[in-house]
């Protein structure tokens, strides 16, 4: 299935190419800035029936954008970006569905199970969505963190995942090296999430046309939805029709 988005950066939404995206400007890569406010993509999404996709933070300034989306579209989306226990009850106030966590569970390159165990205290497993985003290094996955450019210690497969999985109700996974570069997807990198998540996934990183979807579908089992951002049409790509994905969700719901 497709899961839409809206990516925001500096209050506005854009497109970045993943691993270029610091605590400075320097050798930041943007492909897409739209003109069109965050509202109108959450309002879009809404029309077209579209539920948990994302809505994330790229740093600081994007709140009041934020805020405005998920009140365009209560209950429709995920909110990610900056999320701890001190805001994640707010942002689930504001009409996010679910937050989603990542820098904050790690500290020091190592998964902190105690603040895990405090946001779920807080706000519930059924709430909670785990951000594994990670780079390759040799032949595994390792989760990024620190806006995808700190690797931590934490390998993804078959046992990480049945630990988390006691902790959120999804997980989401951008493949920072691929990320905003509209190459292709990372089809090892699907096809293991397809044999090792027990949950909801969602996909992001390199999805080029629409063929992207079928294949990760296909080697995802369907267990794995797709995130489309750069490539689609309404983000300023030529690769992929935004009602192309509508259409093809609408024949996995059907046939289902």
């Amino acid at each position: 299935m497709f899961r839409p988005c809206i990516d925001l950066h500096e209050g506005k939404v854009k497109q970045i190419v993943g691993g270029s995206l610091r605590d400075d400007a320097r050798g930041l890569r943007t492909n897409f800035v739209s003109e069109k406010p965050a509202t109108w993509f959450a309002e879009l999404y809404q029309r077209d029936g579209l539920r948990g996709g994302h809505v994330i933070q790229l740093g600081a300034g994007n709140e009041i954008a934020a805020r405005e989306a998920l009140t365009a579209y209560p209950g429709g989306m995920h909110l990610g970006g900056g999320v701890n226990a001190t805001n994640a009850k707010s942002w689930l106030e504001a009409g996010a569905s679910h937050v989603i966590v990542t820098s904050w569970v790690f500290r020091d390159g190592k998964l902190d199970e105690i603040r895990l165990n405090e946001l779920v205290q807080l706000i519930g497993k059924d709430k909670l969505v785990i951000d594994l985003s990670c780079r390759k290094v040799g032949t595994d996955y390792f989760v990024a963190t620190e806006r995808w450019q700190k690797l931590t210690d934490l390998k993804l497969g078959p046992e990480t995942f049945q630990l988390l999985s006691r902790s959120c109700a999804e997980f989401l996974i951008h493949a920072v090296d691929v990320e905003g570069l509209c190459r292709g997807i990372d089809g090892e990198l699907v096809s293991s999430l397809g044999e090792w998540c027990p949950l909801p996934c969602t996909y992001a990183g390199g999805a080029s046309s629409l063929a992207d979807l079928e294949t990760v579908t296909r080697l995802g089992r369907g267990r794995v939805d797709l995130t489309i951002g750069s490539a689609l049409d309404i983000f300023g790509g030529n690769g992929v029709r935004y009602e192309d994905c509508v259409a093809f969700n609408r024949r996995q719901q059907a046939a289902n």
